[in-house]
């Protein structure tokens, strides 16, 4: 799972957090999932929602209607954060598509209320999930549901989802250029492609992904700095500038906010 979000501040009791990879069939739709508390009681604390190339279910048990936060290509700030006890769930741009029949990029860069998407289902979904016993069932909850309401053949251009893929991944083409060489289209059919389905250009889902693996990297208890640059950065000075731009932070502030939630949470 993506880190979708963390204090703008360091916190004596942060999130308690649980996570869960979705199955192999569910792969090309759902990311995963995770269950949160936060130990903080009723008072909520400041929140800084980080870049991502995928879509985020969001339902909190506290009262917050479910939601659905989209890609962004920057961090967002809120004064607070509205959730509190809950689950999330990633979707990949086919898993919006398949889920709720809206192409992700309708939900770029801002937030949608679930039950606009699915409608009576949100909220079906939302008491069965606070009924449940424990994360388990939770999450064996989630992925019946969702296996039963993903609608495969409403999915966006098959082409254009082969190339989201390849470029999370840490091998992943080097450029654009050499991305559409591989699947046999020109780079504006790419970029035409990624606009229409996820509203980035591929330029900055590369960028994007490249920063969610840094995180990745970071969060390992043995992570240090300078690990990082080998996600796919230049030198330091590239990784500075980059983390500066899409987190609003220096690396080593970012490092230590990831360290510091994951050796926390469980």
């Amino acid at each position: 799972m993506a880190i979708h979000s963390l204090p703008t501040q360091l916190q004596a009791e942060p999130y308690q957090m649980i996570t869960r990879r979705s199955p192999p069939h569910l792969r090309p739709y759902v990311l995963g999932w995770a269950g949160f508390r936060t130990r903080a009681g009723e008072h909520a604390h400041p929140s800084r929602m980080l870049p991502l190339n995928a879509a985020t279910l969001i339902i909190d048990f506290t009262g917050m209607g479910p939601i659905v936060t989209g890609p962004r290509a920057t961090a967002t700030f809120s004064a607070h954060t509205p959730w509190r006890h809950g689950v999330v769930a990633g979707l990949t741009p086919a898993g919006m598509a398949a889920l709720t029949g809206t192409y992700v990029r309708e939900v770029a860069g801002t937030t949608a209320h679930l039950g606009d998407l699915l409608g009576a289902r949100a909220e079906e979904l939302t008491g069965r999930l606070i009924a449940a016993a424990s994360w388990a069932d939770r999450f064996d909850l989630l992925e019946e549901r969702l296996t039963a309401w993903l609608r495969p053949d409403t999915g966006p251009d098959g082409l254009i989802m082969h190339a989201w893929r390849r470029l999370q991944e840490p091998a992943g083409p080097p450029t654009i250029a050499s991305l559409a060489d591989e699947l046999g289209v020109s780079r504006r059919y790419v970029e035409l492609g990624f606009r229409r389905v996820v509203g980035l250009l591929p330029k900055t889902v590369a960028r994007i992904a490249r920063f969610q693996r840094t995180l990745d990297t970071w969060r390992r208890p043995s992570a240090t700095l300078e690990k990082a640059v080998a996600c796919g950065y230049a030198d330091q000075p590239h990784l500075t500038r980059e983390i500066r731009a899409m987190a609003q932070m220096t690396p080593k502030q970012l490092f230590a906010f990831v360290q510091y939630t994951d050796r926390l949470t469980g």
